[in-house]
Order: structure tokens, then C-alpha cells, then sequence
């Protein structure tokens, strides 16, 4: 690889990597998997690197280990969403009591059961 292959690989890489952190911490889950697929090709590309000129990528390494922890965070609050949605729907499907000595019993909740308010 010249050395002007070697700039314009690193220089595509590092604009990438913005583009990516932009997408991250926009939400935008969509366009990080459009980058995906270059980044991959631009990765594999410099692999092919001397070993001398690998010490010209600390700063792309920076960026990457930043971009995983923005996206293994991304992922995290995806879980945590899903797992909120499941105990809203769980509260609204069902009613968990207990009774006077600590046993826990589940109403089902139907539209057709009714809750009588009485006076």
C-alpha cells in the first residue's frame, strides 16, 4: 500500500468513524448499519498494513473502542426499553396480590372482568 492509499484509507476511516459516533448518539441505528458494511472493507484494507505504519492508527483505535462503548450502551437501553415494555404489559394484563400471610396471587385481567368500587 503507497503511502497515499495508506492517507486516504485513514483519512475515509476516520471521517467514518464521526459519521458512525453521529449516528450513535443520534439513535440512528439504520444508518450505523449502512456504515457497517465500509467500515468493514476499510478495516480489512488497512490489516494489510507494514507493522511500522500500524503505529499511525492509535487515534482510529480511540475512536473505535469509543464507538463500541456508545453502541454496546445503545444496546443496553434497547434491553432495558424491551424489558419495561414486557412489565407494562404484564401490570396490564394481570394483578398480583398478597394475602395475610405473605402468599402472592395473580388476578388475570380480561376485558370482560370488571373491578366493583364499593362505597
Amino acid at each position: 500500500m503507497t503511502d497515499n492509499d495508506f492517507a486516504a484509507v485513514i483519512g475515509e476511516l476516520d471521517d467514518l468513524l464521526d459519521a458512525e459516533k453521529r449516528a450513535l448518539l443520534e439513535g440512528d441505528l439504520e444508518q450505523v448499519g449502512r456504515l457497517l458494511e465500509r467500515k468493514e472493507s476499510l478495516i480489512d484494507l488497512l490489516s494489510q498494513l507494514e507493522a511500522g505504519e500500524m503505529a499511525q492508527l492509535e487515534n482510529l483505535n480511540t475512536k473505535v473502542k469509543r464507538n463500541q462503548a456508545l453502541l454496546d450502551h445503545a444496546l443496553q437501553g434497547i434491553k432495558s426499553v424491551s424489558q419495561r415494555l414486557a412489565a407494562l404489559r404484564r401490570v396490564r394484563d394481570s394483578l398480583d396480590t398478597y394475602d395475610e400471610s405473605g402468599k402472592r396471587q395473580t388476578i388475570d385481567m380480561n376485558k370482560e372482568s370488571s373491578l366493583e368500587k364499593r362505597a
